[in-house]
Parts: C-alpha cells; sequence; structure tokens
C-alpha cells in the first residue's frame, strides 16, 4: 500500500495511489451539547481546524468556520465556504483524523470502494430536477462521512409538507402539458422583467395575457388568427370604401363623376336634417354615402336614394332606393309562381281520377261535393309601376355586401297590415305569426317599405306636375294618373307657408288600395275568358264581382285631406330654429308611421325614415282571433244511418225477389215464343 500524498491540497488523480479512508469515528448517541463543548482541544486540533499556534478558546468558546462542533450542518453555509475557496476544509479534516488512528490503512481494505474523482462544485450540473447537495458532488471521504450506508433519517413535518405542496403545484392539467407551478413561474418572472408601478392592480389582466401566450401563441403558419374583434373586423370591411384608384385613369373617372352621376349628394341631405335634430351621425352619414358609391359601380343605376335606417334586435338594415337604367330586365320570379300553379293543377288532377275510379267502384254511394273554393289570386304589380316602381338594397352595415329584396306581393302587404312584428335583422329568419305571413323576413321587409313609403314620401307643392301628353280622364283601375315628372318653373315655397298650412305638402306616391295593389283588378275577369265555369260556380263568380270597385285617392294629393288619427293630425310641422326663422329649414314629421321626416328650403327636399317599421295605433295591438268553429255537414234522409232489418223481412224481401225474377224469366219466354212464331207467318 502506497503512502498517502504529501500535499493534502491536491485532488486524488486517476492512476495514483488510493487515498487512505478516514478512521471511523462514532459518538455516543446521547452525548449532551454541553458535555461536547466543554471537552478539551489539543494544539494539533486547532491547528487542524485553522487556528493560530498559541491561540487559546474559553470554555464555550467556538473556533470560526467549525463545522464539526455544529449539531445541525447548514448546507448553504457549506456552499459559501467553497465557493470563497475554502475547498482544503475537507483535507484539514482528514488529517485531523489520520493523526489520531494511524492504523486506518488497515480498515481500508474491509471498506474498499471506487471514488469519483473530486469536483469543484462551480462545475457541477444543475437543472429542474437536481437538488442543491453538495454530498451528490463529493466522495464520502472528501465530505468526512464513513464509507459504509447508514440509515438516513425521516424528513421533518414541515419538509415533508413543501414537498407534498410542490408536487400537487407541478401537476400538469389534462387539456395541455402545463402546470400551476409553471405558469406561476412565468408570471412571477414577467413581473420581475417589466417592474410595473402597482403589480397588484393588474395581476388579474397579467394573469390573462400570460395565459393567452402559452395557449394562443402567435405562430407563422395557416394557422387563423383567433377572435379577431367585430370592430377591428367591421374596420377590415370598411377599409375598402375608402380606398380609390389613382393615375390618370383615376383623374378620368373623377371627371366623369362629376359630370353624371346617380350618387346622391346624402352629406348635404344629412346637415339640413341635422338641423331639425333627425338622421345619422356625420361619420355614420359619411360611411353610408360610399356604400352607395359601392352600390352604383356594383349594379346597373340609373336614379339611387337614401331611403332610410330600418332598426332591428339584432342588426338593422340601411336601405338604398334605386332605379336600373332602361332595358335593364330585373330578375323575375315567375317561374316558380308558374311551377307552383302547376303542381296544384296536377294535384287536383289526380285528386280528380281517384274520385273517378271511386264513383266506378261504388256507384251507388254519391259523396256530397265541397262548394267552398279558395279566394282567387291577386296577380302582384309588373316591375316599374305601382308598389314595384323602385327596387330596393338593403345591408347591415357600410361595407357589407348589399342584398336586393324580391319584389312584394299583394296578399303580403294584405297580411303585413295584419300583423306587427320586430325585425331581427337577418334576411333569411322566418317570420311566425297569425295569420301566417308569406314568406321570410325579407318579403315582410320589402311589405313594410312599399307600406312606408306610400304612406309618407311628401314633396312640396309644385315640385312635381303630370306630362302635358296625358289626358284628364282616368284609367279602368280608377288610380288615375301614375306619372308625373318635375317641374322646371318650380321656384320653391317660403318657409312659413310650409310650416302653416299642410295643404303645401302633396304626395309622390300612389296609394296602395285594401286589396294590396295601387291599381285594382278583378281577379276572375281573367278565368272567365279562359275557363268554362257551371251553374253553381257562376252563381258564386257573379257575387263577387259584384263588389264594390276599391278607388283610391289620386296622385299628388295634399296631406291636408289625410284622415285625423283620434283627433289628432297625421302630421307635424315645424321650423328648424326658432330664433332665426329666415334661415331656418322646414320640417314635417309624421304621426302615422313615427320615425318618418321630411325637410324643405327653396327648391331642395328630401325623405328619411329611421324606425322600427311599426304604424301608429291609438289602441294596443291584438292579434286576430282565429276563426270561428266549422258548422257541421246538415243531416238528411241521404246519409241518415238506417236500422238492420229482422230475418222475417229478409226472408220476404228474399221471396219478393225470387217472385220477381221468376216472373222476368216467364217474361223473356213469351217473348221468344212469339219472335217464332212471326217467321212462320
Amino acid at each position: 500500500m502506497a503512502d498517502p500524498p504529501s500535499d493534502p491540497e491536491q485532488p486524488a488523480q486517476q492512476g495514483s495511489p488510493p487515498e487512505p479512508p478516514a478512521v471511523p469515528f462514532t459518538a455516543p448517541p446521547e452525548a449532551p451539547l454541553q458535555a461536547e463543548l466543554e471537552t478539551p482541544r489539543s494544539p494539533e486540533m486547532l491547528a487542524a481546524l485553522g487556528w493560530p499556534q498559541g491561540a487559546g478558546l474559553g470554555q464555550y468558546e467556538e473556533p470560526p468556520g467549525s463545522l464539526a462542533y455544529q449539531p445541525y450542518l447548514d448546507e448553504n453555509l457549506m456552499l459559501e465556504q467553497l465557493q470563497q475557496g475554502q475547498g482544503s476544509l475537507f483535507q484539514q479534516l482528514e488529517s485531523a483524523f489520520q493523526d489520531a488512528q494511524p492504523d486506518a490503512l488497515a480498515q481500508y481494505h474491509a471498506y474498499q470502494r471506487e471514488e469519483q474523482p473530486f469536483q469543484p462544485y462551480g462545475g457541477a450540473q444543475h437543472g429542474p430536477y437536481m437538488r442543491d447537495d453538495p454530498s451528490l458532488q463529493f466522495s464520502p471521504s472528501e465530505l468526512g462521512f464513513v464509507p459504509y450506508d447508514v440509515e438516513v433519517s425521516e424528513p421533518e413535518p414541515r419538509e415533508l409538507a413543501v414537498q407534498n405542496a410542490k408536487a400537487y403545484l407541478l401537476q400538469t392539467s389534462i387539456s395541455c402539458d402545463l402546470s400551476l407551478y409553471e405558469h406561476l413561474v412565468n408570471m412571477l418572472t414577467k413581473i420581475l422583467n417589466q417592474r410595473p408601478a402597482d403589480p397588484l392592480s393588474i395581476l388579474e389582466s397579467l394573469n390573462r395575457t400570460t395565459q393567452l401566450e402559452w395557449f394562443h401563441p402567435k405562430l407563422d403558419s395557416l394557422r387563423d388568427d383567433p377572435e379577431m374583434q367585430p370592430t377591428y373586423e367591421m374596420a377590415e370591411k370598411q377599409k375598402t370604401l375608402f380606398i380609390k384608384g389613382g393615375g390618370v385613369e383615376g383623374e378620368q373617372e373623377m371627371e366623369e363623376e362629376v359630370a353624371d352621376t346617380a350618387v346622391p349628394n346624402l352629406m348635404e341631405s344629412a346637415f339640413y336634417f341635422e338641423q331639425g335634430g333627425v338622421g345619422l351621425s356625420s361619420d355614420e352619414s359619411f360611411r353610408v354615402f360610399l356604400a352607395l358609391k359601392q352600390l352604383v359601380e356594383q349594379q346597373p343605376i340609373h336614379t339611387c336614394r337614401f331611403w332610410g335606417k330600418v332598426l332591428g334586435l339584432r342588426r338593422s338594415y340601411l336601405v338604398a332606393e334605386v332605379e336600373f337604367r332602361e332595358g335593364e330586365e330585373e330578375v323575375e320570379e315567375e317561374e316558380v309562381e308558374e311551377l307552383m300553379e302547376g303542381a296544384d293543377l296536377t294535384a287536383e288532377a289526380h285528386g280528380g281520377e281517384e274520385e273517378g275510379e271511386e264513383d266506378e267502384e261504388k256507384a251507388a254511394d254519391v259523396l256530397p261535393k265541397l262548394q267552398w273554393r279558395p279566394p282567387p289570386v291577386i296577380p302582384r304589380e309588373e316591375s316599374r309601376s305601382g308598389a314595384n316602381k323602385y327596387l330596393y338594397f338593403v345591408c347591415n352595415e357600410p361595407g357589407r355586401p348589399w342584398a336586393r329584396l324580391p319584389h312584394v306581393t299583394p296578399a303580403q302587404i294584405v297580411q303585413a297590415r295584419k300583423i306587427k312584428k320586430f325585425l331581427t335583422g337577418f334576411l333569411d329568419a322566418p317570420v311566425v305569426s297569425y295569420p301566417p305571413f308569406p314568406g321570410n323576413e325579407a318579403n315582410y321587409l320589402r311589405a313594410q317599405i312599399a307600406r312606408i313609403s306610400a304612406a309618407t314620401h311628401i314633396s312640396p307643392l309644385g315640385f312635381y306636375q303630370f306630362n302635358e301628353e296625358e289626358g284628364d280622364e282616368e284609367e279602368e283601375g280608377g288610380a288615375g294618373r301614375d306619372s308625373f315628372e318635375e317641374n322646371p318653373d318650380f321656384e320653391g315655397l317660403p318657409v312659413f307657408e310650409l310650416v302653416d298650412s299642410m295643404a303645401n305638402w302633396v304626395h309622390h306616391m300612389q296609394h296602395i288600395l285594401p286589396q294590396g295593389r295601387c291599381t285594382w283588378v278583378n281577379p276572375l275577369q281573367k278565368k272567365e275568358e279562359e275557363e268554362e265555369l257551371g251553374e253553381e260556380e257562376e252563381k258564386g263568380d257573379e257575387g263577387m264581382e259584384e263588389a264594390e270597385q276599391e278607388i283610391g285617392p289620386p296622385l299628388l294629393t295634399p296631406l291636408s285631406e289625410d284622415a285625423e288619427i283620434m283627433h289628432m293630425s297625421p302630421w307635424t310641422a315645424r321650423l328648424s330654429c326658432s330664433l332665426c326663422p329666415q334661415y331656418s329649414v322646414a320640417i314635417v314629421r309624421s304621426n302615422l308611421w313615427p320615425g318618418a321626416y321630411a325637410f324643405a328650403m327653396g327648391k331642395k327636399f328630401e325623405n328619411l325614415y329611421i324606425g322600427w317599421g311599426h304604424k301608429y295605433s291609438p289602441d294596443n295591438f291584438n292579434p286576430m282571433l282565429p276563426p270561428p268553429v266549422q258548422q257541421e255537414y246538415p243531416s238528411g234522409l241521404e246519409i241518415m244511418e238506417m236500422s238492420d232489418p229482422t230475418v222475417e223481412e229478409e226472408q220476404a224481401l228474399k221471396a219478393a225477389q225470387e217472385q220477381a225474377l221468376a216472373a222476368a224469366e216467364e217474361e223473356e219466354e213469351d217473348e221468344e215464343e212469339d219472335e217464332d212464331e212471326d217467321p212462320d207467318d
């Protein structure tokens, strides 16, 4: 066995003689601390512990930096000493034990084992799953421990509770690999890096942003950016309204637009309505103006006007009233109606065939005929006439695509007068009501637009005039003239006259009759020419023909002739400002349709509607009651049930039938005999 190295400060190298182990030292198990402190220390031991020669200690004094006489080893203190360069502490302890026990090599062979070379603490690897324990980096001989295994004492209750709590916090979530411990570490790291002034007040928002950064990372891939705010989404769609192409082509287009354009001067009308406290905000009005300009560029429009805004429960409708250029035909829906009528006729034909077969099988049973006939379908008015004079496009917000509303039918107008519904903002939403409405929300909105336009579109007296070529005779329908033109000689009416008398305002939209059309038609006239009706059907038709013809007020009728509403005028006129009436604008408000307004100043006037699309009613709205229960079929001998015959009656009937059959056979035989005798004669 080789001698130990001469320099105790130098660690052992591989291939060199092994270092003699420390002498096992066992302290008394129950030695009191006071007795240990009172034990005298030799000068050799003090020198080994780092004390100068000749130094002395009191009875209760401890040498500086002593670890052997402390009841509990402090790991932090040991690490500080190692970092300060006191790496020779363990060698000093080993030399002290070697001096006290020179025969330690004898026990080395009994407990010999391989030891790892000494590694300074600064080169140790650290990680989240490695304990900062120096005992894991040094050999037992370097730490002054015995080379044989000893029992590890159980941890203290507080340390065990800390370990259990940390293990609980390190549990990962079911939906992701993030634990609460890591989340708290990330949040505290962000607070320490940012150093906010009041971290407690922003703790909740900081927690939310930390979670979003972990669960929703912004990746540079095809993955969509999650949950864009509605405001930003609407701004992106409205951005296209403000983009205009530049260059020479853009200047030429601008000159053409200035020369002749169908886009109305909406900002000027909004300014005048604003004087009376009516209309949209300036920002929204400008966006609507750009949206109308976009509509004119997409469709072959001759004239365009902002009709108004119809409010809804979830979304509202911006309505544009347009008229196509001559030669541009609109899409008709006649094919669908023809298919529906063909299906009805086919069903009736099949029903007739089935009834004929039943009649052949049971000729004796005569079923009563159905006398009720459905009311005739009233045809809708053609395009560019009556209630379908104009086309209407709607959108929910400026920048969204415009949707065209279908033409209105008389049945839809008649049913719309019987119900009152709030709009939802979705054109394909069903209209659940009684009586049932024939269509969806788009059809109901179109019917309400037709009713509001016919009742509230007004203009100053003399602005429009009838064509001179047309005569004064009324049409067959009784509605009179249906067209007019602007008066080039109109100079405007004073504002005071427009406010004082309603006779200075006229309706320039045709009145809708109770039939649902602006011009009355006889629905049975066409059927009489094409079909030959039976006697009973003709009687029913004659009764319908006797109904009086519906006649409404003609065009350009003054507002003073409108009917009152419970002793209340249907219109209210006022000045926009009473302090300076010479510069004011005449504002007229409809009391029959709340939300309908009109202004006039000089040669300018305009109509606007902003409301829920409901008509004013002095009484509370009550839905229609269901019709009365249908009466039972009248009872008579034809349908009365007879009592069953008795046995005697059946036998008597059978005997009578046999006698009648025998008599018939005898007559046949007599006739045959007579025929045989005639040729002989």
